[in-house]
């Protein structure tokens, strides 16, 4: 670089040096053509955990994985009918002859995963996930999300989705009474 005459008498730049770091905006490299989206290790390991336990039915894990996984990136939307998640839950089994699930078990499943507060309907075959679970996009959108969802639920702490379910598997009261004096009071503790 060549060097440049200050007309105010001040020192000259005599050269500068760019180095280069690795490109942040590398793609990760994930099967298939559908991308990735992030979840929850808390709340991966507690479907592994309410599966083994038969908390949930395998009906209600399977509708939520399908939906979750067709979410539309930076939305935490899917935009599924109850009889497209049928019959994308039964691609596989029709081709191999296994068995299918039926219209009416994903409508069960959609309900009882509106009650743990993992989706809710959306309106016109819209379901909105509980991005805070599992969700397509960066940070940026999960908190513009985050943000119109407590809106549409005026900023109810006890509304979705800010209450992650079902209660019973992961909310448990806890006496935390180290030896404490028999006058002071134990405090208990939800987590």
């Amino acid at each position: 670089m060549a060097e440049a005459a200050d007309p105010g008498g001040r020192r000259r730049l005599k050269g500068v040096h760019f180095e280069y770091a690795a490109d942040p905006r590398s793609v990760h490299d994930m099967a298939g053509g559908a991308g990735y989206s992030l979840a929850s290790n808390w709340f991966t390991q507690l479907l592994a955990q309410l599966a083994v336990a038969n908390s949930i039915t395998k009906s209600q894990l399977c509708v939520f994985l399908f939906v979750a996984g067709g979410q539309v990136p930076g939305t935490g939307i899917a935009q599924y009918t109850q009889q497209e998640i049928t019959d994308g839950l039964n691609k596989v089994a029709a081709q191999k002859g296994g068995k299918m699930i039926t219209r009416s078990t994903v409508n069960r499943a959609v309900q009882a995963l509106c009650g743990y507060h993992w989706v809710e309907k959306a309106g016109n075959g819209r379901i909105q996930i509980n991005v805070r679970l599992w969700f397509h996009g960066n940070s940026t959108a999960q908190h513009e999300v985050l943000a119109d969802i407590a809106g549409r639920h005026d900023r109810n702490p006890e509304a979705f989705p800010y209450a992650v379910g079902p209660e019973s598997a992961h909310q448990e009261e806890l006496d935390l009474d180290f030896g404490a004096d028999a006058g002071v009071r134990g405090r208990k503790r939800t987590g």
